[in-house]
């Protein structure tokens, strides 16, 4: 069923915008977005020759008008802040330009015009919040970054909204309004977001639950080894310290300004219905000042890796010694019961010698995610001793 979940125009323009980049061929997008190729090459036609009004179901309005006077450019930055109360100077006038307005004013005059109509945010209060060290990936989808912002109620239930944010662009792949935080439900979220965008090489996440096992010995959850055998590599922050996902940190304080702060929600569905909107300004239209003002979209571009809908089995080298993880987690290796972890029951682990005598390193796909040591009599019916899942040591972001 093409152009499902969220608003037509919204498909619209993402379907487009990610063509124009070129890194997938049309008809890919095209089975990726659920419609025609037929349907595909018409967008971009009108797309090339009307620009965004060419995604509309064929109203024409233009952006700017050359009669228009100074009067009617100061009312149009009135506008835009009036759409988005938390924008300043900066995003407005790289918003007019973006728009098409002729003579744009410099930012330091719009702030003027904010700061005439007693509209100019707490300047003393922005500061606070500025990043003062970034880092990011050199690439789109060589790193996600995702979390569950704090729960909210709805007048019928409780909205858990799941993010996930492209490090490099800041795009916001996702933004769910979930009933829960289980690993059932970040796992169908996560594959819709994989159809769509493809595969990123790695996911950065917290040590919580569903994606880590805070404060236990066994770092894995059923989450990170799915995300193993699909090749994706799972990154956990550092205890204590959510700098190291300040990207999304700080995608959740932007939605909870301009967004959440002081709204009411009736369900699940009028949350995704406003989250859809949203996501769309933020990736399309919101300047972002950690881009240069330019936009998410205009830096993200799809994944060629494609998502399996046929979980593909762990492949192993032939000199590799294969074990099957029993339902408890256990695993045996010369007269030894190990325990590694739940999470991998059912499935084959390699055990390869390491370099130090007397030293194995367990394998699961090509990750190394346990080691133990046969000189230790204790090791019998012992847990063995996992390499934690990559914990990132990334300055702040």
């Amino acid at each position: 069923m093409p152009w499902k979940q969220i608003s037509v125009m919204e498909q619209r323009r993402e379907f487009v915008e990610l063509a124009v980049v070129g890194e997938m061929s049309v008809r890919d997008l095209c089975a990726r977005f659920g419609i025609s190729r037929d349907t595909g090459h018409r967008l971009l036609r009108r797309y090339a020759e009307e620009g965004n009004a060419g995604l509309r179901d064929r109203s024409r309005r233009p952006h700017v008008s050359p009669s228009r006077t100074n009067a009617a450019t100061e009312a149009a930055i009135l506008e835009v802040r009036a759409d988005h109360p938390a924008w300043g100077g900066r995003k407005i006038a790289r918003r007019l330009r973006d728009l098409g307005w002729p003579e744009v004013p410099c930012a330091s005059t719009v702030t003027e015009v904010l700061r005439r109509h007693g509209c100019l945010a707490d300047e003393r209060e922005a500061a606070r919040h500025r990043a003062f060290v970034r880092f990011e990936r050199a690439e789109p989808n060589a790193l996600w970054q995702m979390d569950f912002k704090g729960h909210f109620a709805t007048e019928r239930s409780r909205c858990h909204p799941l993010t996930v944010l492209d490090d490099h662009s800041r795009y916001a792949l996702g933004l769910r309004a979930c009933g829960d935080e289980t690993d059932r439900t970040v796992r169908e979220q996560l594959a819709g977001l994989f159809r769509r965008y493809g595969l990123p090489d790695a996911m950065l996440a917290d040590n919580g639950s569903p994606w880590g096992s805070a404060g236990h010995d066994v770092p894995y959850t059923g989450l990170g080894v799915w995300l193993l055998r699909l090749g994706v590599d799972l990154l956990h922050g550092r205890p204590r310290h959510p700098q190291t996902q300040g990207k999304d940190e700080r995608f959740h304080r932007t939605l909870n300004v301009e967004l959440l702060q002081g709204r009411r929600f009736r369900d699940l569905t009028d949350c995704q219905r406003q989250f859809d909107a949203w996501r769309g300004i933020y990736n399309r239209e919101r300047p972002h000042e950690a881009l240069g003002l330019a936009t998410p979209a205009s830096r993200y571009r799809p994944s060629p890796r494609h998502f399996p809908e046929t979980l593909p089995e762990p492949e192993y080298h032939q000199s590799d010694i294969i074990r099957r993880v029993n339902k408890d987690g256990y695993f045996a290796f010369k007269a030894r019961k190990l325990k590694i972890s739940q999470a991998f029951r059912g499935l084959d682990i390699a055990l390869r010698p390491a370099v130090q005598d007397g030293i194995w390193n367990v394998f699961f796909a090509g990750t190394v995610v346990a080691q133990f040591d046969l000189r230790d009599d204790r090791t019998n019916l012992e847990t063995v001793r996992h390499v934690p899942e990559h914990p990132s040591d990334m300055s702040p972001v």
